[in-house]
């Protein structure tokens, strides 16, 4: 299932490019979900981070699609974007935000092809495994290779990424048990690392690639570093 969102004010194009995708689902047999926004604001506050991939048209009246990019790069850095514009200039400026591409309107059906083969070619390839977390902000998908560790904060969790740290409300417990089979560990009662971001052990702390020190309790030493030795000896 790929799930699309379409953003853009101009509701004919916005039927057209339904039109386009319905005609793309007969042809190929994908199965595909579109949700639909007629502008950035209403795509930021009801955003779902299940969407892999966006047509963001970039002239939009109260929030154009490049302020919307550049806030739904902070909650999701995966998902795929295509601008759609009317200038090439305006599409251009949208790579800053990781734009999978740009389309310049009048869309036809053949460049819609064309980039839907090639995005969902890319995706098999390079889908990484990812959780989806949630605060009183919204969602976030996080994925799992940018998490360096989790550490609970005020009776709720913590995430540390390579780009923010993101407050997340389930439990301990319940995160290493999803996260079990995924190269992470828990090392003390209030942490959980992964172990790609481990580059030694002293004692009872760990020190990460970053230069971060996370704690490692007694009890839990020995299942750590046995967890380690098994990561760094299927690396070798």
């Amino acid at each position: 299932m790929l799930h699309i969102a379409i953003c853009d004010d101009e509701r004919v194009f916005v039927n057209h490019l339904k039109e386009l995708l319905s005609q793309y689902i007969l042809e190929t047999g994908e199965e595909i979900k579109t949700s639909v926004f007629y502008d950035g604001l209403d795509l930021i506050e009801k955003y779902d981070p299940s969407f892999d991939l966006i047509f963001l048209d970039i002239q939009m009246k109260l929030v154009d699609g490049l302020r919307a990019a550049e806030r739904i790069r902070e909650k999701d850095e995966s998902v795929g974007i295509i601008f759609l514009t009317t200038l090439a200039q305006y599409g251009l400026e949208g790579y800053k935000y990781q734009a999978t591409n740009y389309i310049i309107k009048p869309l036809q059906y053949g460049r819609l092809k064309a980039e839907l083969d090639k995005f969902i070619r890319r995706r098999h390839i390079e889908q990484e495994p990812a959780l989806v977390i949630s605060n009183d902000t919204g969602k976030y998908k996080v994925i799992l290779k940018n998490l360096r560790y989790i550490e609970t904060f005020n009776r709720n969790l913590l995430f540390h990424t390579e780009q923010e740290s993101i407050l997340c409300y389930r439990s301990m417990k319940e995160m290493e048990r999803e996260l079990q089979a995924k190269n992470f560990a828990r090392c003390h009662t209030s942490y959980i690392v992964n172990l790609a971001y481990v580059k030694g052990v002293k004692k009872l702390e760990i020190t990460l690639i970053t230069g971060e020190k996370i704690p490692i309790s007694q009890p839990r030493r020995k299942s750590f570093m046995e967890q380690l030795t098994d990561y760094w000896g299927d690396m070798l």
